[in-house]
C-alpha cells in the first residue's frame, strides 16, 4: 500500500503562550486518535507550534484506508424465532440495530449473524473530519468568535495548510479554505509562504524567518542566553516555565542583554527578580555569589538592524517597575516591622477564628512550645511567631504577593532582629510544595510547624474539613509539610501534645471534643500516600499505624525497620504466627493473662520458647529505648525456630484452665515483643 507524508497547519492570531504546548500536544493526540480509529498506519508523528500556528506532520501515512469487515453476533436461534418459526422481537431488534432487513441476516448458525464488508476510503477524504474533530476537542476553556462568523476557536483563524504528499486536500475548517500557502514572520516576511511539501515545512518557514519547531526555539533561547550570561560573567536564572512561555511568544528569537541602574540593587533582589520575570518575561543574571547583577536578558522577536533600540526600549519599560519596588521598600522601612501587626488586628484570618494578628499570637506561643522540644531557642521562636504575619500588611507584599516571608526577612534584619528570627519569617512557609526546600533553622522549623498546626486545628475545630478536591485552606499540604519537616530534619516532636497545646490556644472559638484525634488522624493519613510514592507496601504503614506513635520521626523509623524486617527469610512465618496469636488472644474471655509461670509447663518446647522470649526481651529493651527498631526486629527474627517448634508440639487451648491461661500469657509476651515496634500480624 502506498504512503505519503501529511501536513496540516492552522494559522491564527497570537495564541495564549502559557497554553501553547498543551494545545499543540492535544492537537497531535487528537489526530493520532482519528488515524487509529480509521485504521490508517503511519511511521512518525511530529507537532510544531509557534505563536501564530499549530501544525502536525505525519510521515509515510497510508493513502488508502484498508477494507474492513463487520461481524456481529445476534441472539440464539431459539430466542430469535418462536415455535411457529416467526421472528421474535429479539430478531427484529438485531436486524434494526444492523440497519438491514431480517432477510439479510445469516440465520444458518446457532446464532443470528450479520457480516458486512466495507471498502476503505481514500485517506484524503478522511483527513478533514479527523483534523476538525481534533480541533473541536482541544482543551480550550473559553472559545471566541470573530467578525460575523459562527465558528469558535481560542483565537481568530487566518489560514489553513493541508497537504497529502504534493497535493492539497480540499476542505474548509474554521472558516479557512485549505491551501498550500502559509505565512512568514509578521515583520521580516509578512507575505505568504508556499509550502512545497510536508517534508519541507520547517525549511520553507525558516526561509521566512519562522522557527516552527518549539523545541528548536527553546534550545536556541536556552543556549544563547547561557552564552550571553557567561559574557556578562554571570549565570542566568531560567525557570522551565518561563523558558516555555518565552518560547511560545516568539517566532524568530533573538536574545539581547539589557541593564538597569545599580541603585536598584539595594532593593531585595527577590522583588526585582519577581517583577522582571513575571511582568516582563526577562531572564535575570546572578554573579558567582548568587547576587543579582544589574543586567538581564530579553528575547526579541525580530532581528533588528539596530538592536540598541530594542535594548533601550526594554530598559525604559523595566525602570518604572523597579522604581515601584524601590519606593515600597523605602516606605516600609520607615517603621518597625512589629508595628505592622496593628494593621493585622483588622484583617480577618477566618470569620470564626479571629484576625491574622490573633493567629500570629497563637503561632508565637505554639512555636515557643515546639522549639523547646526540638532543641531550638524558645524565645527566638516566640519572637518570630509574633512577627510572622507582619509583612502581609506592608506595601511591598501588597504589590508583590510572592514576597510574603521574604520581605519580612529583610525588614527584620533592618530592625536588628536575630538572624534566626529573620530567617524564620520566610521559612514559616516552607516547604512551599512537594519536594521544595525545608527550613534551615530550628527556629524556622518551629514556626513553620506551629503555623501549619494552628491552621489545621482551627479549621478542623470549626468543622470545615476538606472534601474531595476542595481544600481551600490547603490542609493536606499543611499536614504533609509538618511531616516532611519532622521526618526529613529528624526532629522528635510528640504531635499528640503539640496538637493538644494548639487546641487549648483557641479556647472557646472551636469545638474541642474529639478534635485532637481527628487532626492527628488526618496528619498521619498523609503518610500513607508518602510511603506509597516511596514504594513502601501499605501493609508496612498499617502495621505501624496500628500502634499510633505520636512522633512522625518515630513513625518513620518504625516503618523503615519493618521494611528491612520484611526482607528477612523469617519474616513471613513470624508475621503469620503473630496473626495466629492475635486471633487466639482476641477470643480470650476477659483480660488476657500476663503472668507466665514455669510450673504449668508440661512440654520442653514451652520451656524453650519461654527461655528464648526472656533472652530476646533482655536484648531488645535497650534497643527499643534507643529506637534501634531494625536491630530489634532482626533480633526477634531468631524466635522463629522456638515458635515453630512450640506450635508443632503444643496445644494452646489445653483442657486445664490454668495451663491454657499460662500458654495465653506466654503468647502475649511473644506478641508484646513485636508490638514494641509494629503489629506485624498485619503483614500477612
Amino acid at each position: 500500500m502506498s504512503a505519503q507524508d501529511f501536513l496540516v497547519e492552522l494559522g491564527t492570531e497570537e495564541l495564549p503562550p502559557k497554553a501553547l504546548n498543551t494545545l499543540a500536544e492535544a492537537f497531535m493526540a487528537g489526530i493520532d486518535k482519528g488515524l487509529q480509529a480509521a485504521g490508517l498506519n503511519y511511521e512518525t508523528k511530529t507537532v510544531y507550534a509557534a505563536p501564530r500556528r499549530l501544525a502536525v506532520l505525519i510521515t509515510a501515512l497510508a493513502t488508502q484506508q484498508p477494507d474492513r469487515s463487520i461481524n456481529l453476533d445476534g441472539p440464539p436461534r431459539q430466542a430469535a424465532f418462536d415455535a411457529e418459526g416467526n421472528p421474535t422481537q429479539a430478531a427484529l431488534g438485531f436486524a434494526k440495530k444492523c440497519g438491514v432487513d431480517l432477510s439479510e441476516i445469516d440465520q444458518s448458525g446457532p446464532k443470528l449473524r450479520y457480516s458486512q464488508s466495507i471498502a476503505g476510503k481514500p485517506t484524503a477524504s478522511l483527513m478533514p473530519t479527523i483534523v476538525e474533530d481534533s480541533l473541536n476537542d482541544l482543551p480550550i476553556p473559553k472559545r471566541m468568535r470573530w467578525g460575523a462568523r459562527k465558528e469558535e476557536f481560542v483565537r481568530p483563524t487566518q489560514w489553513l495548510v493541508m497537504l497529502l504528499g504534493d497535493q492539497v486536500i480540499d476542505c474548509t475548517i474554521l472558516a479557512q479554505k485549505s491551501g498550500r500557502d502559509s505565512r512568514g514572520h509578521r515583520f521580516h516576511h509578512p507575505e505568504s509562504v508556499r509550502i512545497t511539501s510536508p517534508a519541507n515545512y520547517l525549511s520553507d518557514l525558516r526561509a521566512a524567518y519562522v522557527l516552527a519547531d518549539a523545541n528548536e526555539r527553546r534550545e536556541l533561547i536556552s543556549k544563547r542566553t547561557e552564552e550571553l550570561a557567561t559574557l556578562q560573567e554571570g549565570t542566568a536564572i531560567v525557570p522551565p516555565s518561563l523558558l516555555d512561555e518565552v518560547t511560545a511568544l516568539v517566532e524568530w528569537p533573538v536574545p539581547l542583554v539589557c541593564s538597569f541602574e545599580e541603585r536598584f540593587l539595594d532593593v531585595p533582589q527577590e522583588a526585582l527578580i519577581t517583577t522582571m520575570q513575571d511582568n516582563q518575561k526577562y531572564f535575570c543574571l546572578l554573579d558567582a555569589d548568587g547576587k543579582l547583577l544589574p543586567r538581564f536578558i530579553t528575547v526579541a522577536n525580530i532581528e533588528s538592524k539596530d538592536p540598541q533600540q530594542i535594548i533601550a526600549g526594554n530598559e525604559k519599560v523595566v525602570r518604572p517597575r523597579l522604581t515601584d519596588a524601590e519606593f515600597f521598600f523605602k516606605q516600609d522601612k520607615k517603621q518597625k516591622l512589629e508595628d505592622f501587626n496593628l494593621r493585622l488586628q483588622n484583617v480577618v484570618f477566618q470569620e470564626k477564628l479571629g484576625s491574622v494578628y490573633d493567629k500570629a499570637e497563637r503561632v508565637s506561643k505554639l512555636a515557643a512550645y515546639i522549639a523547646a522540644r526540638i532543641g531550638g531557642n524558645a524565645s527566638w521562636a516566640a519572637r518570630a511567631g509574633l512577627l510572622s504575619k507582619c509583612d502581609l500588611a506592608t506595601e511591598m507584599v501588597g504589590e508583590f504577593p510572592e514576597m510574603q516571608g521574604v520581605a519580612g526577612y529583610y525588614y527584620a534584619l533592618n530592625d536588628g532582629e536575630p538572624q534566626d528570627v529573620a530567617l524564620a519569617l520566610n521559612e514559616q512557609y516552607m516547604p512551599r510544595g512537594a519536594g521544595a526546600e525545608l527550613p534551615t533553622t530550628l527556629t524556622g522549623a518551629a514556626v513553620a510547624i506551629a503555623d501549619k498546626l494552628d491552621t489545621l486545628v482551627g479549621i478542623f475545630g470549626i468543622g470545615m474539613l476538606p472534601t474531595g478536591s476542595k481544600d481551600p485552606y490547603a490542609l493536606r499540604r499543611a499536614a504533609l509539610g509538618v511531616l516532611r519537616i519532622l521526618i526529613d530534619k529528624k526532629l522528635d516532636l510528640d504531635l499528640n501534645d503539640a496538637v493538644a497545646f494548639a487546641v487549648n490556644a483557641f479556647g472557646t472559638k472551636i469545638k474541642a471534643a474529639g478534635l485532637n484525634d481527628a487532626v492527628l488522624e488526618f496528619i498521619f493519613d498523609r503518610l500513607r500516600a508518602r510511603y506509597e510514592d516511596e514504594g513502601v507496601d501499605v501493609a508496612t504503614y498499617l502495621s505501624v499505624r496500628a500502634l499510633k506513635p505520636g512522633s512522625a520521626l518515630d513513625f518513620d523509623q518504625r516503618v523503615q525497620a519493618v521494611e528491612a524486617f520484611r526482607k528477612l527469610p523469617e519474616a513471613a512465618a513470624l508475621a503469620a504466627v503473630n496473626k495466629r496469636v492475635s486471633n487466639l488472644l482476641s477470643k480470650v474471655e476477659g483480660s488476657v493473662p500476663t503472668v507466665v509461670e514455669a510450673k504449668y509447663f508440661d512440654n520442653a518446647n514451652e520451656f524453650s520458647l519461654y527461655s528464648a522470649i526472656q533472652q530476646a526481651d533482655q536484648a531488645v529493651q535497650p534497643m527499643a529505648a534507643a529506637r534501634q527498631y531494625s536491630e530489634s526486629l532482626a533480633r526477634l527474627a531468631a524466635l522463629r525456630e522456638p515458635v515453630d517448634a512450640f506450635f508443632e508440639a503444643v496445644m494452646v487451648n489445653a483442657e486445664d484452665a490454668k495451663v491454657r491461661a499460662n500458654r495465653y500469657a506466654l503468647l502475649a509476651r511473644l506478641r508484646g515483643l513485636f508490638l514494641g515496634v509494629a503489629d506485624i500480624s498485619l503483614l500477612g
